[in-house]
């Protein structure tokens, strides 16, 4: 098959890292895979893969931007020198364009949606899913077909999949942060990501830990409101902010216990990455979380939004280093049985095949 992905960007986050997973281990399968983009920090990891890098003005969240039609143009004639037989997309934007380009090209459009959407009347109008749509979780599907109304027949449940021995051990980290305990998050610092709460429950565990760190690894729209109450909260001292990094286990590397305190989240692929890597991992008790840990078997959950029970998780965990460590390897097996990079690629793969089987 030829295979076209189409992301917004290539910087780091949990797309480009779905993107990388998926376009690599499936070009290994003997297919022949392209990716178009506006580019970005990872790139060099997709042409090292041996994936086809094609150039488009993407780099937009407004679904009705001109660079959509512009790229329409470009890709038109791209999908049709090489004989693409499915477009696969990763975003509203870039469904709106796959959309598009099924219309001018009639391959194939194959759509993931890897979390939850605003209700807008302009996606409620126009839907531009694909023909096939990849739900990364139970608790999405169920938000396609309740919110959206989405036919359920057109739905296949994928879990993103973990390259488990890239996650085999930690690795040396150059991040230096100091002595004691070390608690972390790896998201985009958006407000449904819970990293206020987070913050503030670090702020009650200092009263016992009084050397313990807090690392905050991400970007976003967010960064200077919570850098303002960690300053408020009188605990910058401690916190550590760093942007996004190419490869998270060094990050991980350096963490104790590894939290998520989303109040809204498909999936969490920086959260498997964690337990992949044999971390004591705590979650919000929402979405595809609750998919990833079962509560005090492999990680603990906690109410969403409730930092003085998420500080206790904190406490508890920071107190039993057998604790972390049973826990750690727990969640790490639970990883390597059910979310496989193999599984995901073979699922995925057979979308490709109805999608091609149902062609006119």
């Amino acid at each position: 098959m030829n295979i076209l992905y189409i992301t917004n960007h290539l910087n780091v986050g949990g797309i480009t890292s779905y993107c990388l997973t998926l376009a690599a281990g499936i070009k290994k399968r003997g297919n022949n895979i392209y990716i178009a983009s506006s580019g970005g920090e990872v790139l060099p990891k997709f042409q090292e893969s041996g994936i086809n890098y094609f150039f488009v003005p993407l780099k937009t969240k407004n679904e009705l931007s001109p660079k959509i039609i512009f790229s329409a143009i470009k890709l038109t004639k791209f999908i049709r020198k090489n004989n693409i037989d499915i477009i696969h997309t990763n975003s509203r934007t870039t469904q709106v364009l796959g959309c598009l380009l099924h219309r001018l090209t009639l391959a194939r459009h194959v759509t993931t949606c890897h979390g939850f959407f605003n209700n807008k009347i302009s996606r409620v109008m126009f839907p531009c899913w694909g023909e096939k749509i990849i739900a990364i979780s139970e608790q999405v599907k169920d938000h396609l077909i309740n919110d959206f109304k989405v036919d359920n027949k057109r739905i296949e449940i994928i879990n993103n999949g973990i390259d488990i021995e890239k996650f085999n051990s930690r690795i040396k980290s150059n991040l230096n942060i100091g002595e004691g305990p070390v608690i972390g998050i790896i998201a985009r610092l958006s407000d449904v990501k819970g990293h206020e709460f987070l913050i503030r429950a670090f702020k009650l565990v200092l009263n016992n830990y009084p050397q313990a760190k807090l690392l905050i690894v991400g970007e976003g729209k967010m960064k200077v409101r919570l850098v303002k109450l960690v300053e408020d909260l009188g605990i910058d001292k401690n916190v550590v902010f760093i942007p996004g990094i190419s490869d998270t286990r060094e990050a991980l590397s350096v963490m104790d216990v590894f939290v998520m305190p989303s109040l809204q989240e498909g999936l969490g692929l920086a959260l498997m990455e964690a337990m992949s890597m044999g971390l004591a991992v705590i979650g919000s008790d929402v979405g595809g979380i609750k998919t990833l840990i079962q509560d005090k078997q492999n990680g603990f959950l906690v109410k969403p939004a409730d930092h003085q029970a998420l500080a206790q998780a904190l406490i508890v965990l920071l107190a039993d280093a057998g604790k972390r460590e049973a826990l750690g390897l727990k969640a790490r097996k639970f990883i390597s049985l059910n979310f496989s990079q193999d599984k995901m690629i073979s699922k995925t793969l057979e979308v490709y095949s109805e999608c091609l089987s149902a062609k006119d």
